[in-house]
């Protein structure tokens, strides 16, 4: 299988890695050389700098991890060419070509995966166990907390000129740490009911947001909240799914999952499997990525599982 990888920023960087160690080298490279990470890793590979030369080399995949604003750029002539797609999360800008995207897809032939890696983590798919098995009773409530400095992130360059930071790009706290509104959707059912309040209110000055307070409320009833914000230090992930018997924690810190069943009193604590860390869920999305162009499995996150997320995203957030 041959494999185009739309960016070579850090995602993309990460995801050519771990094509590699799948046992695909079958590479070649989209990319506008704005990108700050040194050259030597990609000497070798074929690069082209327009979509239609890329497409040129008849890539059996794409995976788009550009930025955000110009995913649809290259993934609407992609799937066109029949080409199955890895769109990295936000699956756009905004709503207004999504269905161009669907109409494409239909047309190639191909399959979309959308990359919310932490449908792949341990921890919450033993979260997910338990809520289905009603470990914990019927669930209630769902809080998730997610707050990380955003400077820190690519300490090798400029915050501000990186897509989370600029509208142009696509960025904003609630676009780019979007993974909660995928994961609660995944363990709680669908969201019926969305409020929230943005704001910028750190020192980093930004033209995007960089803290959101969202408050929900799923089809079954219960409710759920989601704080984001760019500042934090130290950097904090976690889940609370308070349930009638019990309560199910989620902490990324440490990866495990713990549950508290009153009835039978104490915690169990299912840590992450022996050598897990950040690239497992990574490598599984795209494991997952591979099997679904060799035509032996389903994307474990859909195309429309990334339309609802935007849906979401505009309502909080409006473009």
């Amino acid at each position: 299988m041959r494999f185009l990888i739309a960016g070579f920023g850090s995602i993309g960087r990460r995801h050519l890695r771990n094509l590699r160690e799948l046992g695909e080298h079958d590479i070649l490279l989209l990319r506008s050389g704005h990108s700050t990470l040194p050259p030597e890793e990609i000497a070798g590979l074929p690069v082209e700098t327009t979509i239609e030369a890329a497409l040129a080399h008849q890539p059996d995949a794409v995976i788009v991890a550009n930025p955000t604003a110009l995913h649809l750029e290259t993934a609407i002539p992609a799937a066109l060419a029949g080409c199955h797609l890895f769109l990295e999360k936000p699956v756009a800008a905004n709503l207004s070509r999504v269905n161009e995207l669907r109409r494409a897809l239909s047309t190639g032939g191909g399959k979309a995966l959308v990359g919310f890696q932490f449908r792949w983590h341990p921890g919450l798919r033993q979260v997910k166990e338990w809520l289905l098995a009603g470990a914990a009773g019927k669930p209630a409530a769902a809080r998730a907390l997610w707050g990380e400095y955003l400077p820190d992130w690519h300490p090798w360059e400029n915050y501000r000129q990186g897509y989370a930071a600029r509208r142009d790009l696509g960025g904003g706290v609630v676009r780019t740490l979007s993974h909660p509104l995928d994961y609660l959707r995944w363990l709680m059912g669908e969201v019926e009911t969305i409020h929230s309040f943005t704001g910028t209110l750190s020192q980093l000055d930004l033209d995007v947001e960089d803290t959101a307070e969202i408050s929900l409320q799923f089809t079954g009833g219960a409710l759920g909240s989601v704080h984001l914000n760019y500042m934090q230090r130290p950097p904090v992930h976690r889940l609370e799914v308070i349930c009638t018997e019990g309560t199910i924690l989620w902490d990324n810190a440490d990866g495990a999952a713990r549950l508290f069943n009153a009835g039978q009193g104490g915690w169990e604590v299912v840590p992450p499997p022996a050598g897990f860390e950040r690239n497992s869920m990574f490598l599984a999305e795209l494991q997952n990525f591979i099997e679904v162009v060799k035509g032996v499995a389903e994307p474990v996150c859909t195309l429309e599982d990334g339309i609802r997320v935007q849906e979401m995203v505009e309502q909080i957030q409006p473009v």
